[in-house]
This record gives C-alpha cells, structure tokens and sequence, in this order.
C-alpha cells in the first residue's frame, strides 16, 4: 500500500515518524540523563547506564519500524550472521551521508551492541539529541584541522585524550564502537581538496581507532570494517524518506583484532607506519568494491 504513496507524502510520514519517536524517547531519557548527572556510586550509576541504553535501543527499534513500513528498500546485507550482541566491537566504514546512520542502525541493532559514535563536539548544542548523546556517552571529537594545530599546538592530543576517557567508560560493559574514519561525509569537491588517491572515498584518519584498540585491544576481539553503497545513485536523507532510493548494500567484513593492530601509536612511529599502511589497504579494496557495486549498477562515477 505505501508503494502508492506520492514520494514527498512518504517523506513527510516518515519523518513525522523519526521526530514524534525521537521527542518520546528523549522525553523518557531526559530524566535518566539528569539522575546519572548526580550519581557516583558505581553500582547505581551502571544500573542507569543499561536503563539509558534500553531507551536508546528502542528508540532505534521503532525507527526501522517505521521506515520499513514506509520505505519498502531491497535490503542486501552481507556478513552479519555470527555478530554477538554482548561482545565488544570496533566498527568502521565509508561515510556519505546522514543515511549511513540509519543504515548501520538498521543493519547492526541487535546484532551487536548500542552503536556509540565519535562525533563533532559542536553536535552537543543539537536540540534533544545532544544531551541524549552525552548521557549514552558518545565521545565528543573537536577536530581541529591541521592548520588550526599549527597555529595552537598546546591543543593537540585533546581527540586522543577524549578517546582515552572514553575507552575507560567503554571497557565496563559490551560495546560497539563507530568510527567514520574519513572525518567527514565525502564528496568529490572534499575529494579533489584534499587530494585523495581514493575515486569515492576520502583519506582515512587511522589515529583514532589505532589509540581505541590500544586501549582496549583485551576487550575487542574484531574490527568490523563496513561497506556502503547506494547503488541507483543519490546518498541525500531525505530521498530515502521519500523511497527514492531503492536498494542500499552493505558489507560487514569482520576481521580479527590481532597483536599486530596494537601498538603506541603516538609514541612508536614504525606501528604508526605500518597501522597506516594497513588502513590504508583496507581502504583501496574499500574503493574498488565501491566502483564494482556502481559498474554492476551502470552508475557512473561519483
């Protein structure tokens, strides 16, 4: 039946959907939020912790609900049959857009823990959801660019030391761990600034999730490295509202978090190399799946 729905009516129910259950389910974190901003007693505050994440998980639950009975998409998901949701995960991917959250949230809930994402510090002032993402302990990433360091060297490590902290949080429960390693949504005027070798994707940041699995290499068993790709074309959030994206792919490769991932990475140079080297080889067959996925789809280029 939605199938007949005109596309801007799709759009419009399906994201009176997303705000009327994100308003309900920050009405209820809200008040959990503020009672673990009081307490220190580890017990209490573990116990709010798992209320916070319940809250979290539903709300995420009626989101896909909701945009699969009105966004009837080809789902083709791969790899994601021996996920746990009580072990502990690194997960990284390709980043174009908002939809990708929705999409891991969507191929992942359940499947393996409450996804907390590194984010822009400057999302902390978003209406509802910046408190929402505080109290479930999303850590906060200031990004400063490499300029912006030269000009203030005092503020460098502030995104490793924000990862350190949040590591020490993470290490007490399962945990699933998001990381658009790019830094930023890709496209190709980003692509051509910075000089990227990649054709669709941007230059990976390996810093970040090197120091996460420094930190808590005894926890995390596997690095899940996700793929997508929209192959009709089109990335933006609201066409998939409005069902204008048909088909959305995704690849999970897990693969095993081993003792030669692990190193110092700010104070042992030839692990930084050689983390390096490796991400980066995980993004050149990132690029060329990418480029296969629009060949078999004849869509062009980015």
């Amino acid at each position: 039946m939605t199938r007949a729905l005109p596309g801007p009516l799709r759009g419009a129910l399906s994201a009176l959907w997303l705000l009327g259950n994100t308003v309900l389910s920050c009405g209820l974190l809200l008040p959990a939020a503020a009672l673990k901003g009081v307490l220190y007693a580890p017990g209490p505050r573990r116990r709010v912790e798992h209320l916070l994440e319940g809250i979290a998980t539903r709300w995420v639950r009626v989101n896909n609900l909701g945009l699969a009975l009105l966004n009837p998409v080809r789902w083709q998901v791969e790899g994601v049959e021996d996920l746990r949701p009580d072990d502990w995960y690194l997960v990284i991917s390709n980043h174009q857009s908002w939809l990708d959250i929705v999409v891991l949230q969507r191929v992942l809930a359940g499947r393996v823990p409450f996804l907390k994402f590194f984010i822009k510090q400057q999302l902390i002032w978003v209406p509802l959801l910046g408190i929402a993402w505080w109290a479930l302990d999303f850590p906060f990433m200031r990004r400063h660019s490499r300029e912006f360091l030269e000009r203030n060297p005092h503020l460098r490590g502030q995104d490793l030391e924000a990862t350190r902290r949040a590591c020490e949080r993470f290490a007490a429960r399962p945990t699933a761990i998001m990381n658009f390693v790019e830094g930023t949504r890709f496209t190709p005027a980003k692509r051509l600034r910075q000089g990227s070798p990649f054709a669709r994707l941007l230059k990976p940041r390996a810093g970040g999730i090197a120091f996460v699995l420094g930190a808590m290499g005894r926890q995390i068993h596997q690095l899940l490295d996700v793929t997508i790709a929209y192959p009709a074309g089109g990335t933006g959030f609201w066409r998939f509202l409005c069902g204008r994206i048909p088909e959305v792919q995704v690849r999970v490769e897990a693969l095993p978090v081993t003792p030669e991932l692990l190193g110092d990475y700010d104070g042992d140079a030839a692990y930084r190399q050689r983390f390096q080297e490796w991400l980066n080889r995980r993004w050149e067959a990132k690029d060329r799946l990418l480029a296969d996925r629009a060949g078999a789809t004849g869509s062009g280029p980015p």
